[in-house]
């Protein structure tokens, strides 16, 4: 269990050296600028359940998972942590350049309090995961940044941690060693490890995380399914690049069901429609089914060539399917003030049984978003066959009963 409770940080800028020494009296503070890291944070964490922090750079992210470890100081507030804390932070922490693998494992391992016996068993399964061969015995000053966190990692994970703190550790790691990060996150979980995880991989907190909190600017603005989250930030990062505040978000009919809407609103999605082939209202497919995807929108300025795109996720969040007009080369034209537009996308089901969310968007022709409306309506795909996945490919399956080989030839 982890409880963050009002928790600041502030730092003291000057402008010269011999200020921050100033800095030391009372009097030297009025000659330095007060930057706060945090402002006030409120967390809990209950005990197995895997939480992820989502936010642009400089968010104060690092920051706060440095304070849960015990790393640095808050200012103000007070972090309580049940249980033994194992931290994989930024690359290149807790491990001394000189040392070998070896000697660093067994280092770490005493700093977490571990005796040496539980590190001799340990270690067979450390190496084991790790997979750095003969650089066990080499100083990690020689190591790759994978190796490095393959290393570090694999240490974490098996001196039996009843937290596990990770701050973006796993983006070094290549396409094997992040396949088996994932199933031991998964492992954990069933163990009931409490995870608390940095990561600008929204696809991996949508696929780990229990919740998720947004961050900002030293503070949470808001926590929430980790679906929600992720919407959340796509959202303020896309808003962010085309350079406009923060607009009003009060959804309007058919919005209401949006999980989250973004966009200048130049244009506005006032009508989706999902229907079958027979274009009646349908929210239940089967595999192989034709499905078709209304969008309406309305432009309140003059727009030249403008996108209309969709987008599909499985139920926890996961992107299956996305395209839009620009990808399938449909050149919308120009549209003024006032003018309306439908588009109608045609699919072929191949998903597999499951529920799935409908996302669209009206965008520029450079992917900046006019109308973004996350997961405005649901629907399933049925079926009686389960495949593993999300696509139903329909495969078909051939086979014949071979004669038995002669043993000279085997």
């Amino acid at each position: 269990m982890i409880s963050v409770q009002n928790v600041s940080k502030v730092y003291h800028l000057y402008q010269h050296p011999f200020d921050r020494v100033l800095g030391s009296f009372a009097l030297g503070r009025r000659r330095s600028a007060e930057f706060w890291a945090l402002r006030n944070i409120n967390l809990h964490i209950e005990k197995g359940e895997v939480l992820a922090i989502v936010g642009p750079n400089g968010s104060g992210k690092s920051t706060l998972l440095q304070i849960i470890s015990g790393i640095l100081q808050p200012t103000s507030g007070r972090v309580l942590c049940d249980g033994r804390v194992a931290a994989l932070l930024e690359l290149g922490a807790g491990f001394n350049p000189e040392f070998s693998g070896r000697d660093n494992v067994y280092l770490n391992g005493e700093i977490m309090g571990v005796s040496r016996r539980e590190m001799d068993k340990a270690f067979p399964r450390i190496e084991e995961f790790a997979e750095i061969g003969r650089f066990i015995d080499r100083p990690v000053k020689e190591y790759s940044s994978g190796m490095y966190v393959r290393l570090a990692f694999s240490t974490a994970i098996h001196i039996d941690p009843q937290i596990l703190i990770v701050d973006e550790a796993l983006a070094v790691g290549d396409a094997i060693f992040a396949g088996r990060c994932i199933r031991k996150f998964e492992e954990l979980r069933q163990r009931k490890v409490t995870v608390l995880l940095v990561s600008h991989d929204l696809g991996l907190v949508k696929r780990l995380a229990d919740r998720a909190a947004f961050m900002i600017e030293g503070k949470i603005v808001m926590q929430g399914s980790p679906k929600d989250a992720v919407n959340r930030y796509v959202g303020f990062v896309l808003d962010r690049e085309k350079g406009a505040p923060d607009e009003d978000s009060s959804l309007e009919t058919p919005a209401s069901k949006s999980s989250f809407r973004h966009g200048d609103g130049v244009s506005r999605i006032v009508d989706i429609r999902l229907m079958n082939s027979a274009r009646e209202p349908c929210r239940a497919f089967r595999p192989g089914d034709v499905m078709l995807i209304q969008v309406h929108a309305v432009f309140r300025q003059a727009v030249s060539n403008p996108v209309v795109g969709i987008l599909i996720r499985n139920r926890i969040g996961m992107d299956v399917y996305g395209t839009n007009t620009r990808l399938e080369h449909v050149e919308l034209g120009q549209f003024e003030a006032g003018e309306a537009l439908e588009v109608e996308f045609e699919l072929d089901c191949l998903l597999s049984r499951q529920e799935y969310t409908l996302t669209v968007a009206t965008q520029y022709w450079n992917g900046l978003s006019q109308d973004w409306l996350d997961d405005l309506t649901d629907f399933r795909v049925v079926d009686t066959k389960d495949v593993a996945g999300v696509l139903n490919l329909n495969t078909r399956v051939r086979y014949q009963k071979l004669s038995e080989i002669p043993a000279g030839e085997a």
